[in-house]
C-alpha cells in the first residue's frame, strides 16, 4: 500500500520500549532535556525564593517519579515558572521547611483526586482564566527579574517591583546588566539562526554567558550550592498557623500544578502521533512526585511544555527519556555540581525574563478576542499580576461565569414593518431571562397585522415557547395572522439543539420523502441570511479549495462532516468504491476533476478516503453484480485491490484491536491502490515532487464515526482524529 502521508520527523509516535529503541531515540533526548532543565531549574528556584537545591531536587524527583507513573509517556516535569509566584509566597509567610511539607500535602490531594477521576475537571476551567493566570504570572516573573538583571534584588510584589524599577534603573548595575542583557540577546536570536534548534537556546545562553563571564573574571553574584547536597537537604516540617490559611494553601498549590500539568499534557498529545495520555494517571504521577519531592525538600513539581515539546522534537520515544534526564541531573549535581557554581544569577534571571515574558502569548489573546473572551483574560492577568494569584483567579471565574450567564440570557428581538408586513427576528438564546423583552416587542405589533416570525436561536426553554405561542393566539383570535416556522420552533425546544446537525435524519412516513426536502429547502432558505454573505464572496471570488477529496458515493459518508470543512474549503469527487482509475482507462470524469484540481484549483492535498461496510467492496468480493452491468465493469477496476487485500495479514482497528471484516480490509488495501493510481498522473508526479502536493490515505469507519490514517505498512491503520490535523500542519511547514 502506498501513501506520501508519512509523520514529521518532529512529531514520532511513540513506540514499545525496547532496548533498540530506547538507544537509538530516548537517550540522546534525555541528554537535550537534562542540558535545558539545569538553568530553568535554578532560574525557578532563586526565583521563588527557595534554596536552589531545592529546584534541583524537584527536577530529580519530577523526571524520574512523575515519568515513570505519569499517564503521558512523553511529558516532562520539574519546577516550573506557573507556580513561582505562589511558592515565593508561601516561603515568606511560612518559611521553607513549611513550603516543602504544603508541597507533599498538595502531592497526597493530587492523589487522590486522580484516584477518584475527577482530576481531568481542571480542565473545565475556561481557557481565559488559565492563560490569564499563565500570563499574569508571566508579567509578574518579568519585572520580578528585571531587577536581578540589573543587579539589583527583586521586591515582594509587583507594585513593589514597579515602584522600586526607575531607582534601579538610575543605579550603578556593574557587570550584572551585561551578563543578563548578553543572556536575553542570545535566547531571543539563537532561535532565529538556521539549524541552531539542535541546542536548546537557554543552554547556549547560559553557558556563553558563564564562560564569559569566567574568562573576564567579572564581579557577579553566582550560584550557591552546598558542598555535601544530600546532607544539607531542608526536610519539611508542619507549617503553622490558622488550618483554613494552611489548607487553602495545599489547595492552591494542588490546583495550579494539576491544572498546569493537565494542560501540558494534552498540549503534548498534539505534538506526536502516538497514545494520547491518561489525564487520570497523570495526575496521581504528578501527585506521587510533589510528595516526594516536598518529603526531600524539593519544589513543588508539574509537567512543563518547553521541557516537554524539547523532549518531543528530540526524537523521544518512550517515557524512559524523561527517567534518563532526571536521573543525568541527579548525576551531575552530585558528581560536578562545582561546575554550577560558576553560572552568574543574572543569567538565570534572564532566562526567567524571557520564560515569563512568554508566558503572554498573543496567539492566545488573537484566539480570545476572536471569542470575545479577552475581558476576562486581562482582568484575571491583572488580578493575578496585582492581588495574587488566588484572588485574581476567583475574580476571573466569577467574571467568566458572569459573562456565561449573559449570554445565555441574551437574545435580540426586533420587529419591522414593509409593505404591511410585520418581520419579528428572534437571535440568540432565548430563556426565561429575556421573556420580559420578548413580550414587550411583541406587544407593539398593532391587533390584526400580518406577522412573520423568523426564529434563529440555539436554544428556547418553556417559558419561551410559552410566552411565543400565548402571542401567536391571541393574535390570531384578534384577526391577525402569523407565519411560523414550526420545524426551527421544535428544533430550538429540543433538549439535544446544542447537538443537532443540520442534516439530522427526521423519521418520516415514506410518501412524504418529497415533502421533507422540501421543508428542509425552507428551513435551509429561512436561515440563510447567516451564511450569504460568506457565499457572495466566494461567488464573487471564485472558489479556492485546499484539498481534492475523493470518496464513495455512499449515503453515509458526509465529505465536509469528516473534514469539518465548508464552502469553497473542498473540491470533492465521489464515486462508487472511491475509485481512480490509472491514466488512460477511459474514465474521462475523474481524470478531469483530478487534472482540474492540481492544475488549475493548485490543491495542496488529495484525499482518498474508502469506508467502513462498503457495498462495493462486498459486491467485488462476492461477484454479484448483473454480468455486463455498467456496475460490474466499473467494479473491474477494484480488481487490483483485491489481489493487494489477498496478499495482507489481518488489519486491526488501534482503537478498538478488533480484526476487520474481509470487505473492510479490501476497502483499507483499496485505498492505498487509489494512492498509486493517482501517481499514473503526469500533474500528479509533477507537483508531488515539487513539494506542492500531498496525498492522503483516509479510512471512516461509519459505525465507529472514527477517522483512520491509512499506512503503506504495518499496522496499515492508525488514529486519525488528533494526529491527521498535527501531522499534516508540520508537513505542510
Amino acid at each position: 500500500m502506498s501513501t506520501s502521508h508519512s509523520p514529521p520527523a518532529s512529531s514520532p509516535a511513540p513506540e514499545r520500549s525496547t532496548w533498540k529503541s530506547i538507544l537509538h531515540h530516548d537517550l540522546p533526548a534525555s541528554l537535550v532535556v537534562f542540558l535545558i532543565a539545569i538553568p530553568l531549574s535554578l532560574g525557578i528556584a532563586a526565583a521563588s525564593g527557595a534554596p536552589l537545591i531545592a529546584g534541583l531536587v524537584a527536577a530529580v524527583v519530577g523526571g524520574v517519579v512523575a515519568g515513570a507513573l505519569g499517564g503521558s509517556p512523553l511529558q516532562v516535569s520539574g519546577p516550573a515558572a506557573g507556580l513561582t509566584v505562589v511558592v515565593a509566597g508561601l516561603v515568606g509567610q511560612y518559611g521553607w521547611a513549611a513550603t516543602a511539607g504544603i508541597t507533599c500535602a498538595a502531592g497526597l490531594l493530587q492523589i487522590l483526586l486522580g484516584v477518584t477521576r475527577i482530576g481531568r475537571l481542571a480542565l473545565s476551567l475556561s481557557p481565559a482564566v488559565v492563560h490569564g493566570m499563565l500570563a499574569g504570572i508571566g508579567v509578574t516573573i518579568a519585572v520580578q527579574q528585571l531587577h536581578v538583571v540589573l543587579g539589583g534584588k527583586a521586591q515582594s510584589s509587583l507594585i513593589a517591583n514597579l515602584a522600586a524599577l526607575p531607582g534601579q534603573l538610575m543605579a550603578h548595575h556593574g557587570h550584572s546588566v551585561l551578563v543578563g542583557v548578553l543572556t536575553i540577546v542570545i535566547l531571543l536570536a539563537w532561535p532565529r539562526l538556521p539549524r541552531a534548534k539542535v541546542i536548546p537556546a537557554p543552554l547556549v545562553a547560559v553557558v556563553t554567558a558563564t564562560a564569559l563571564a569566567a574568562v573576564f573574571m567579572v564581579d557577579v553574584t553566582r550560584v550557591d550550592l552546598p558542598d555535601q547536597p544530600l546532607q544539607e537537604l531542608i526536610l519539611p516540617t508542619m507549617p503553622g498557623g490558622p488550618p483554613l490559611e494552611i489548607f487553602t494553601a495545599v489547595l492552591t498549590v494542588a490546583l495550579v500544578a494539576s491544572v498546569e500539568s493537565l494542560l501540558s499534557a494534552v498540549a503534548v498529545d498534539k505534538l506526536h502521533r502516538g497514545k494520547r495520555s491518561n489525564l487520570d494517571r497523570e495526575l496521581i504521577g504528578q501527585g506521587a512526585a510533589n510528595a516526594v519531592s516536598g518529603a526531600l525538600g524539593g519544589m513543588p513539581v508539574t509537567g512543563v511544555i518547553v521541557r516537554s515539546s524539547t523532549n518531543v522534537a528530540a526524537g523521544a520515544r518512550t517515557r524512559a527519556s524523561a527517567i534518563m534526564h532526571g536521573l543525568w541531573i541527579a548525576a551531575f549535581v552530585l558528581a560536578a555540581g562545582a561546575m554550577l557554581e560558576l553560572i552568574p544569577m543574572a543569567a538565570l534571571a534572564g532566562v526567567l525574563l524571557v520564560t515569563g515574558l512568554r508566558l503572554v502569548q498573543l496567539a492566545h489573546i488573537r484566539t480570545l478576542k476572536r471569542h470575545d473572551e479577552l475581558l476576562v483574560y486581562v482582568v484575571t492577568a491583572a488580578g493575578v499580576a496585582l492581588l495574587g494569584l488566588a484572588e485574581g483567579v476567583l475574580i476571573g471565574l466569577v467574571l467568566a461565569i458572569a459573562r456565561v450567564l449573559y449570554r445565555l440570557a441574551r437574545a435580540t428581538v426586533t420587529a419591522s414593518e414593509e409593505n404591511g408586513l410585520w418581520t419579528v427576528r428572534i437571535q440568540g438564546t432565548l430563556v426565561f431571562l429575556g421573556v420580559a423583552s420578548l413580550v414587550r416587542t411583541l406587544r407593539t405589533i398593532p391587533v390584526g397585522a400580518p406577522v412573520r416570525v423568523e426564529l434563529e436561536v440555539d436554544h428556547l426553554d418553556h417559558a419561551a415557547y410559552e410566552a411565543i405561542e400565548d402571542w401567536r393566539r391571541g393574535h390570531l383570535a384578534r384577526g391577525g395572522s402569523v407565519e411560523l416556522n414550526r420545524a426551527a420552533f421544535r428544533a430550538a425546544m429540543s433538549t439535544d439543539s446544542a447537538r443537532r446537525l443540520p442534516w439530522q435524519p427526521q423519521v418520516i412516513p415514506e410518501p412524504d420523502q418529497r415533502a421533507s426536502m422540501l421543508d428542509g429547502i425552507r428551513e435551509f432558505e429561512a436561515s440563510a441570511d447567516l451564511i450569504r454573505p460568506m457565499l457572495a464572496k466566494l461567488a464573487a471570488d471564485g472558489q479556492r479549495p485546499a484539498q481534492l477529496f475523493i470518496t464513495c458515493a455512499d449515503s453515509r459518508i458526509v465529505p465536509n462532516m469528516i473534514t469539518t470543512s465548508g464552502p469553497g474549503e473542498q473540491f470533492c469527487v465521489r464515486n462508487i468504491g472511491n475509485l481512480v482509475p490509472p491514466k488512460g482507462s477511459n474514465s474521462n470524469s475523474v481524470d478531469a476533476a483530478i487534472e482540474y484540481a492540481v492544475d488549475v484549483l493548485g490543491v495542496r492535498s488529495i484525499v482518498v478516503c474508502g469506508h467502513s461496510h462498503c457495498g462495493a467492496a462486498a459486491a467485488a468480493l462476492e461477484a454479484n453484480a448483473p454480468a455486463g452491468s455498467g456496475l460490474q465493469n466499473w467494479l473491474r477496476h477494484l480488481e487490483p485491490s483485491v489481489r493487494r487485500a489477498v496478499g495482507m495479514p489481518d488489519i486491526v482497528d488501534p482503537a478498538t484491536d478488533a480484526k476487520l471484516s474481509p470487505a473492510d480490509k479490501l476497502s483499507v488495501a483499496n485505498v492505498g491502490v487509489q494512492l498509486a493510481n493517482l501517481r499514473s498522473f503526469a500533474c500528479v508526479r509533477k507537483a508531488e515532487n515539487e513539494g506542492r502536493l500531498e496525498l492522503i490515505g483516509l479510512w471512516f469507519d461509519i459505525g465507529a464515526a472514527a477517522a483512520r490514517l491509512v499506512l503503506d505498512r504495518e499496522p496499515y491503520l492508525v488514529r486519525a482524529d488528533e494526529e491527521l490535523a498535527a501531522a499534516g500542519k508540520s508537513s505542510k511547514r
